[in-house]
């Protein structure tokens, strides 16, 4: 057996039989090795050992988006969980203890939604509970059957706990190393705890706040909706050109306006203050069209003067425009839609009994679409509407999972502040996104566009039933009215609690509902209001100090650039309020991976690629080879094609791991003294420090992208000009140094791409004992380092790779022109080049007389090209 000199590695390779298969094959690698991983613990998180001040450095948290269960996933989920995963890989073996939980969030419309359709029920909190119902055998999604909130709650507990099974067998398949045992989810009951203790503190320390205020609302769920969660969508309308009437008699003014069903909400007119067409109006008034109320014309810079007749209404409320209007000019609210998003039927005190009552009485009950079509008639009779609507595409606010535009009613809601209407708060979370470490770094312009354009606080109500409860009840007067004014909450140690079915502190069961008794908030927390806490959820925050401490604030945050405005912003804000720094020291964020045609993916389009699918056909390292190529925050065009590419690398890894240890194991003690070798080594410390570089700049792509191609010269090249030698053809010694160097590139070159491709890279690993921390798992080896490649004095020429590589292509391609076999002798070969290409090659000059079969006479020429290589077969 032959020997490798190895420095003074203690983890080196060491002699032994390598266990290699006859027919290595990646088939049956991902069950065989998700099996192991499972039973040995293999990524289960170690807390290292004293205190914890001084072991945060050997720890590295990651938070990662909890996926929500009752959706779909497309390949672009696993690229973006894929990248966070290479991460965590490297940073474990870089010998960090990686704190890497996931979770799943199970709560929230979508959940109840696909529960609705799934079993054929709705919630109907009036109904009672029934222990034993049982869902309807075949569900009609158009005929729910009414349930309790209790009934209704457990049904989605039971289908969120098949989905989460899905989402985990998925999830192990792509080989994402996160620690299965700490799994959470978000209607959890730590999670509960501390969303609930969170907001109990948010509330005593101002930071949360209840108020009936203009609330976006989706009038389909029948919720209210944040400003995170609305979407602009074109929408078909129209413009009505409408004359007000000035009140003093003057000549009519015209507004054009896409909404004419909302001049009964009309509270005033505004123009541009620099308009000169208007400033003769500003602090008249006039009355609105077919109801004659009196109105004020009024000035504000928000309004655009090219736009129509630069005169607009201001209804409440018509859009979020409209709310800043009738805020900072404190103009009335005359609400004319319901949470329905019908008009209201009861006739409103500004509107006059007589002509104008009846006209609204024409309205009362419809939908907004109807109540346009009418109010439209209306107008032609009074003669108030101007040629006919002219057809336009507009745009809408929908909330992202509602397909009817959104209204804005009155409504009584909870809030966190963020800044929206605070400048100094909003600077405040301003500079926390200057602390925080962007990859790329271009990604932290999104998250101050969003802060700069927040317009109000944070709502994180919902008027839903699946969710997070708020632990609030209000007392009862003597009319059985809740005085908001005066909340009652829990102490924290009674957390969890549920409003509907706990007692408040000091009250009986008997008082629920009853004058001067209780009523317990019926609303639930917003999604995101819960997943804003993850980090706090998942690093134990009061539940376990040790593991909080070593945890927080964490390593990484990462997901894709569409959540910044969402999930990322708000656990800022959590943060700085709970904890008075940034819940993480830097975001990683992931592009869309789009279509060929450079389209999102999307289930709604039905151009989303289904994980599984291509998974199943190429293979898990395959997909994660090519999501390893999406670099971090730019979108990345799919072509199925390309998993080919990533499935030959993963096969060739093991193929030529095989090729490499049918020579054996050698021994640590063997130099490496064939000039090839040598700049084989040189080679390969060059790559591990720019791949290391790369990783630890965030930059997975190209860490892999120079692994890959040394791989490749590897595999092409090396093992091509140095196979004949390491069989023995130019003597033992000369063996040795082959071999040496084949193995220690193999240990290397294994471990580079252990991240990447963790199946095959554990498959080989396994083939042959290793010792110290390099026993057992590839991934929880040590990542290479310079150190450890020999190469005495630095005499590894890393260029003669690049000489012998040119070589070789300039043989085989004379070869292959000719038709014949490689095998083919070569009767004279003239190398012509630069004199410093010439003397690598004669330093090889054996080798390539091997690889190319040269029995003839070699020649040199200096030249000032590169090379040029002439060649001259012998003839059959």
């Amino acid at each position: 057996m032959t020997t490798l000199e190895s420095g003074q590695r203690s983890d080196a390779p060491t002699s032994g039989a390598p266990n290699v298969p006859d027919r290595p094959a990646l088939e049956g690698l991902e069950s065989k090795w998700l099996e192991t991983w499972q039973q040995q613990g293999t990524y289960a998180f170690q807390r290292p050992q004293g205190d914890p001040a001084q072991t945060r450095e050997q720890v590295f948290s990651i938070d990662t988006p909890p996926p929500t269960v009752s959706g779909s996933l497309h390949v672009g989920h696993v690229f973006s969980y894929t990248h966070t995963d290479l991460i965590a890989r490297y940073q474990r073996m870089q010998g960090k203890h990686v704190f890497y939980p996931i979770g799943w969030d199970d709560n929230g419309l979508p959940t109840e939604r696909r529960v609705q359709n799934f079993y054929g029920v709705r919630c109907d909190p009036s109904v009672p509970y029934d222990p034993d119902f049982t869902p309807p055998a075949k569900p009609d999604p158009k005929r729910q059957v009414p349930i309790s909130r209790r009934n209704f709650i457990d049904l989605c507990h039971q289908l969120t706990s098949v989905d989460e099974k899905a989402f985990e067998d998925l999830w192990r398949r792509v080989g994402l190393s996160v620690d299965w045992s700490s799994v959470y989810t978000t209607i959890g009951d730590e999670t509960i705890i501390v969303a609930q203790k969170a907001f109990l503190r948010n509330v005593a320390r101002g930071e949360a706040y209840l108020a009936e205020a203009p609330t976006v609302w989706d009038v389909t769920f029948q919720t209210a909706v944040a400003q995170a969660e609305i979407e602009a969508r074109d929408y078909p309308g129209a413009y009505h050109k409408v004359q007000f009437h000035p009140t003093d008699g003057s000549d009519p003014v015209i507004i054009e306006t896409t909404r004419p069903e909302l001049i009964g909400a009309c509270v005033s007119l505004i123009a541009h203050p620099d308009d000169e067409r208007y400033q003769h109006l500003f602090g008249t008034t006039v009355t609105s069209p077919v109801f004659g109320v009196e109105l004020p014309v009024k000035a504000h810079p928000a309004a655009e003067p090219d736009k129509g007749s630069g005169l607009v209404m201001c209804c409440t409320f018509g859009d979020l425009t409209d709310v800043t209007w009738w805020r900072e000019l404190q103009l009335p609210a005359r609400v004319i839609i319901g949470r329905d998003g019908r008009i209201l039927r009861d006739v409103p005190e500004w509107i006059t009994p007589g002509p104008a009552q009846d006209a609204y009485e024409q309205l009362a009950g419809k939908t907004t679409f109807s109540a346009r079509e009418a109010m439209v008639g209306l107008l032609r009779e009074s003669g108030d509407l101007i040629g006919d609507p002219t057809p336009t595409q507009r745009k809408a606010n929908f909330y992202e999972n509602g397909d009817k535009p959104l209204e804005i009613v009155s409504t009584r809601q909870w809030y966190i502040t963020n800044g929206g209407r605070d400048a100094g708060l909003k600077k405040t979370f301003l500079q926390r996104g200057e602390e925080l470490g962007w990859v790329p770094e271009h990604m932290k312009y999104r998250y101050d566009n969003w802060v700069n354009g927040l317009n109000g606080d944070w709502l994180i109500s919902r008027q839903r039933y699946f969710g997070v409860p708020f632990p609030v009840w209000y007392p009862l007067d003597g009319n059985g009215e809740p005085d908001y004014a005066h909340p009652i909450t829990p102490d924290e140690d009674v957390l969890p609690v549920d409003p509907s079915s706990d007692l408040p502190p000091g009250y009986t069961e008997a008082q629920r509902g009853a004058p001067h008794g209780f009523v317990g908030d019926p609303d639930v927390m917003d999604t995101w209001a819960i997943s804003s806490l993850s980090p706090q959820v998942v690093c134990g925050w009061e539940r376990d100090p040790e593991l909080f401490k070593i945890t927080f604030p964490m390593d990484l945050n990462t997901h894709a650039h569409e959540i910044i405005r969402t999930w990322l912003f708000s656990r800022v804000v959590r943060a700085h309020f709970e904890n008075g720094s940034l819940p993480w020291k830097r975001s990683m964020i992931s592009g869309f991976v789009m279509d060929p045609d450079r389209k999102k993916m999307s289930k709604s389009k039905g151009n989303a690629v289904v994980p599984t699918d291509v998974l199943e056909r190429y293979g898990s390292d395959a997909v994660r080879w090519r999501a390893a190529k999406a670099r971090p925050g730019l979108d990345s065009p799919f072509d199925e094609r390309e998993m080919k590419v990533g499935r030959r690398l993963a096969l060739k890894v093991l193929n030529a791991s095989k090729f490499v240890l049918s020579y054996g194991i050698p021994e640590p003690s063997t130099p490496i003294t064939e000039p090839v070798d040598q700049a084989l080594m040189s080679a390969l410390q060059l790559v591990i420090t720019e791949a290391t570089e790369a990783f630890e700049a965030y930059d997975y792509t190209g860490a892999l992208e120079v692994t890959e191609r040394f791989f490749w010269q590897f595999c092409d090249d090396y093992l091509e000009v140095v196979k004949e030698r390491a069989y023995g053809a130019a003597g033992e010694d000369a063996a040795r140094s082959a071999h040496a160097a084949l193995a220690t590139t193999l240990d290397v070159v294994l471990r580079l791409l252990a991240p990447f491709l963790p199946f095959a890279t554990e498959e080989v690993w396994s083939w042959w004992p290793h010792q110290g921390r390099n026993a057992g798992s590839i991934h929880n080896a040590t990542w290479p380092t310079v150190d450890e490649v020999p190469n005495p004095e630095g005499r590894g020429d890393a260029l003669l790779l690049d000489a012998v590589a040119s070589a070789l292509i300039a043989i085989r391609g004379a070869k292959s022109s000719a038709k014949v076999s490689m095998k083919t002798e070569v009767a004279r070969i003239e190398f012509a080049g630069k004199g410093e290409v010439l003397e690598r090659l004669q330093k090889v000059e054996t080798d390539l007389r091997a690889v190319g079969r040269i029995t003839g006479e070699v020649q040199w020429a200096e030249s000032d090209t590169d090379l040029d290589v002439a060649v001259e077969l012998a003839q059959a």
